[in-house]
């Protein structure tokens, strides 16, 4: 689904920042610098800041934007999306894959929010849940993916899937990916996994490294809901690559849907500009014999 925000929208009142590792100081003093010259609240927060300071600096908020690379990206995702506040990414990483604007284009970028100048992309947000013994120890969310992966002495796993409550089978392999569109791209691409258009509200399932050849990776329509039982474990469960993996026992049931709500991304950039991104950013029919 895409949506154009028209000309003359409600002006922004508040901006909240989230920046990476290796953003300077400087830098963050700019946004802040032109913010307060056009009346606009401008608010930084922490990556690693507590819940209730999330939701104290993120009320009234209009926009969030994200100065780093896709995990700076993917941390703003995860704060924005439930609280239905648009997302701009300005890439000051190496890839950059998931963010709208380079670092020198930032000015031009805020200005262009600012007038109305831009439309909204949205992208599908998972949610993730692990049960142990009918009671939920873990809740999260993320944009990319959920990977449950063999931990320990656990040399494979063995994983039952289900889906929509019907069992699909069990599958042998080092661990599998459950991811969104936007994920489709990211580690499930790394893993064998399809390229699915960012808009989808898909989900694919990708193994990783099975045991059986025929064991591929399944794109799943919107609304379905995929649980994992751990069968042979240990494993680990992370979302969005975060560095802090959940433990899963044997037992364990890992569940991954759609979240209510969508991410809405800010975009400049025509819907058809996914397809440029492809081949500038991963290469994507791009020769690797040079043309004579």
């Amino acid at each position: 689904m895409h949506s154009v925000s028209p000309i003359g929208t409600a002006p922004a009142r508040k901006i909240c920042l989230i920046r990476g590792s290796g953003v300077e100081q400087h830098e963050v003093d700019s946004v802040f610098h032109s913010m307060r010259a056009r009346q606009i609240e401008a608010v930084e927060l922490k990556r690693d800041a507590k819940a209730e300071m999330v939701a104290q600096l993120l009320r009234n908020t209009d926009l969030i934007l994200t100065l780093g690379g896709d995990g700076t990206f993917l941390a703003g995702a995860r704060v924005a999306a439930p609280r239905d506040i648009p997302i701009l990414g300005v890439n000051h990483g190496h890839l950059g894959f998931l963010t709208e604007i380079e670092a020198e284009e930032m000015e031009t970028g805020l200005s262009r929010y600012l007038d109305g100048a831009y439309r909204i992309e949205e992208r599908t947000m998972l949610q993730v849940t692990v049960v142990r013994k009918g009671q939920r120890t873990v809740y999260e969310i993320g944009l990319n993916e959920v990977v449950v992966d063999h931990s320990g002495e656990a040399r494979i796993l063995r994983l039952e899937i289900d889906v929509a409550g019907h069992r699909v089978g069990v599958i042998d392999a080092d661990g599998a990916i459950v991811a969104t569109a936007s994920g489709s791209t990211a580690y499930a691409l790394a893993s064998g996994g399809p390229i699915l258009e960012p808009t989808l509200e898909d989900l694919v399932l990708v193994p990783m490294s099975p045991f059986a050849l025929t064991v591929r990776p399944i794109v799943f329509a919107p609304g379905k809901e995929i649980s994992l039982t751990v069968v042979r474990g240990p494993a680990e469960m992370r979302v969005d690559g975060q560095g802090r993996g959940h433990e899963v026992a044997i037992g364990d049931v890992v569940s991954c849907g759609s979240h209510a709500k969508r991410l809405k991304v800010v975009r400049f950039s025509p819907p058809e500009s996914f397809y440029l991104r492809l081949a500038d950013k991963l290469g994507w029919g791009r020769p690797l014999v040079p043309k004579k």
